[in-house]
């Protein structure tokens, strides 16, 4: 080509560019969306985000556009949301027109718009009720889930005696004991500690975690239709995501072959019996595929989230050794030395419950949130939200929030105690979200935090292998999950 015709080419391009770009603002501006950043054709403002980071990112740009603005992540047009009364106003206020699913696309990968988690429409609500139904058959909210944990706790703290006093990562020690709670509601049994399989899972799920966390991870959300067909560290993820579908779908079908109807064992003998009992309706949501994809939600949700707080949690008591010293006195003063803890004592232990809830509020597991899409043209403080737009209520600001956390950026269980020392709540506490798509395994979570962490403090203290003051808090990484940084620590019976 010759010079000229480069130049024109060129030339061509950057008007094409202009005309593109002068359109989206124009349909921007006519649209009565929230303000936000001019995007760019295709990468919208990726140029004004941190894919490193992104959390902080939206609540840099939140400082200029104010509490609900709109941005373009690449083709994805998105709402943003920051802060309590934002969110509140509009997930609980709101929460029929802010109730649909929007897209994450790491997990969509696998799930296709299937199963309970990142379904729409009359898929999500049919699976979403029977999930709710079908958990506390089996005891979530009751004393046998108590039972369960407690009992589960027993081989927790076995493993931690063998450790006999020496440095460990707690990382898939905390991992399989979660996991096996949430095991035996969905396959109707636990794992040993050392199965490999098992282990294998456990690796499965953490690197898929840790990839929604990455630069990589946040970059995929974007532009996952092209590099879905690129190289790239995604690869990996996938083979992993698939490990856990074959993995599940193994165990679907060794139910079916040994299926009793009329004394269901699990979660997944429950979903047979109500496939075959839905077989003749044609609108029914009961169907195999959707059984894999609402057992793999949930195996994987109730897994990773608290194993992940609770490692945290660790990391938090290792910094502050005299937040231990004050957990112990009050373990020892109301449940004592002879016997388990109960949730019956949640009730008379303020300062754990106050501890819990700060370790949960720091910790800030999933600080964009699950995204939201609205399910109808919307009208929100003045603005008008199309149809299908999706929507981020960033948790984190709201866990965060400097109107209701005087000292948000640090670990501080004086943000639940009143001056009394009784526990206070905050409506800001929302690790679960709240409204139509609220976390519905937050109750079994609640009691798992509780009974671990009072088993395992009941019996040993925790050393650190390097001085509290040299311990670094922050987290190793923030994308769609908050990943804590690897540490070894010690306990020691007490």
């Amino acid at each position: 080509m010759d010079l000229l015709g480069a130049t024109a080419l060129s030339l061509f391009l950057c008007l094409c560019c202009l005309m593109l770009l002068s359109t989206w603002k124009q349909m921007h501006r006519k649209s009565k969306m929230p303000p936000g950043p001019t995007p760019l054709p295709f990468i919208g403002n990726l140029l004004q985000v941190n894919v490193n980071d992104m959390y902080r990112s939206f609540l840099k740009i939140s400082e200029k556009y104010g509490p609900v603005y709109t941005i373009h992540l690449g083709p994805r047009r998105i709402v943003v949301l920051c802060g309590y009364d934002a969110v509140k106003e509009a997930l609980m206020d709101q929460a029929e027109d802010f109730s649909g699913r929007g897209d994450q696309a790491t997990f969509n990968w696998i799930f296709r718009g299937y199963g309970v988690a990142f379904s729409n429409g009359e898929r999500a609500k049919q699976l979403r009720r029977f999930s709710l139904t079908t958990l506390r058959d089996f005891g979530v909210g009751r004393r046998s889930i108590e039972e369960r944990i407690l009992e589960e706790a027993q081989f927790l703290l076995e493993a931690l005696r063998s450790t006999k006093g020496e440095a460990f990562d707690p990382t898939f020690m905390l991992s399989r004991t979660v996991s096996n709670v949430i095991s035996s509601i969905t396959f109707g049994d636990r794992f040993d500690y050392e199965d490999p399989e098992f282990l294998s899972l456990m690796n499965m799920m953490l690197q898929i975690f840790r990839f929604t966390a990455t630069s990589c991870g946040q970059l995929f959300d974007m532009f996952s239709d092209i590099m879905e067909y690129l190289p790239g560290p995604q690869h990996a993820a996938f083979k992993h995501l698939l490990g856990l579908e074959e993995f599940i779908t193994r165990k679907v079908k060794a139910h079916q072959e040994t299926l009793d109807p009329n004394s269901p064992r699990d979660f997944i003998d429950c979903f047979l019996v109500k496939m075959e009992q839905e077989k003749e309706n044609p609108r029914s949501e009961f169907f195999l595929r959707n059984l894999v994809t609402t057992t793999y939600s949930i195996f994987f949700g109730g897994t990773e989230t608290v194993s992940t707080t609770l490692r945290y949690g660790f990391l938090l008591l290792l910094k502050n050794p005299e937040i231990e010293e004050k957990l112990h006195e009050e373990i020892d003063r109301v449940i004592g030395r002879n016997r388990g803890p109960r949730m019956e004592d949640r009730a008379r232990m303020p300062y754990t419950e106050a501890v819990i809830h700060e370790t949960q509020r720091f910790a800030d597991i999933i600080p964009n949130g699950l995204a939201r899409c609205v399910i109808r043209d919307t009208r929100f403080r003045g603005f008008t939200i199309p149809k299908g737009t999706e929507v981020f209520p960033i948790l984190g600001s709201v866990l965060k929030d400097p109107k209701h956390f005087t000292r948000p950026e640090d670990f501080d269980p004086q943000h639940f105690l009143d001056r009394n020392g009784k526990f206070k709540k905050s409506e800001a506490f929302l690790p679960f979200s709240i409204g139509k798509r609220y976390c519905f395994g937050e109750h079994l979570a609640r009691t798992e935090l509780f009974l671990f962490l009072t088993s395992i403090l009941q019996n040993f203290r925790f050393r650190s292998p390097i001085p509290p003051e040299e311990i670094d808090v922050s987290p190793l990484l923030v994308g769609f999950a908050t990943i804590p940084r690897f540490y070894k620590m010690c306990v020691v019976p007490r």
